[in-house]
């Protein structure tokens, strides 16, 4: 299996200052055939006014982690985490028994950020961690529970070889890149069951190798 799935062709959503597109089936977008790829049960894509973003909000027993493209995002939870996420930190939040958490935009510019949840294996109390992403190449981000490893492609011109997974699914998120004869640009996804091989170009890419996934 190799499908390339295009930005445009995601769900979307617009409320109160922020507009939202969903990779998988969320809230009234439901499609049977696009429910998760393995542990990856959403990519949304949120982009948020100044001012704006999501009031305190429960999650249990998931993975979050928070990639911001543009502006600041702040972060504050019921395990007394309280600050600021910045492009190129991926933020973790492992909910296990349960943890509640606000997110807005703490800039006046535009904010734009993506999140990824995912199946845990963490059941213990809530725990936090971000991970500082830089340079170029295939890089590490940050840790998750469960059978998921994050990383960020920046080939910068120069080809990176992606390594072998039961799944993979690479979602740009800045410029474009080049997997085999396919150019994917901002917002578009593939999810494979093959080796990726190569990724080239001049963009940035969320990378998740997804093993022993259902």
């Amino acid at each position: 299996m190799r499908e390339l799935r295009r930005a445009g062709d995601r769900f979307l959503t617009e409320v109160d200052g922020i507009t939202t597109w969903h990779s998988f089936s969320h809230g009234v977008h439901y499609d049977p055939s696009n429910v998760a790829f393995g542990p990856l049960m959403a990519i949304n894509v949120e982009h948020v006014a100044p001012g704006a973003g999501y009031e305190r909000h429960r999650h249990a027993d998931v993975e979050i982690v928070t990639w911001v493209v543009d502006g600041v995002l702040a972060h504050a939870d019921t395990v007394g985490n309280d600050g600021q996420v910045r492009p190129s930190t991926a933020q973790r939040l492992s909910a296990g028994t349960g943890v509640e958490h606000a997110e807005r935009n703490a800039s006046d510019e535009p904010l734009v950020f993506v999140q990824t949840v995912l199946r845990s294996t963490h059941d213990r109390e809530p725990r936090y961690a971000s991970v500082e992403v830089a340079g170029d190449g295939l890089l590490p981000g940050v840790d998750v529970a469960g059978p998921a490893r994050m990383l960020v492609a920046r080939p910068a011109g120069t080809a990176v070889e992606v390594p072998a997974a039961t799944r993979t699914l690479v979602h740009v998120t800045r410029g474009s890149i080049v997997v085999g004869d396919e150019r994917l640009d901002v917002g578009d996804e593939l999810r494979t069951d093959e080796p990726v091989g190569a990724v080239d170009g001049s963009g940035e890419a969320l990378v998740w190798l997804l093993d022993n996934a259902p």
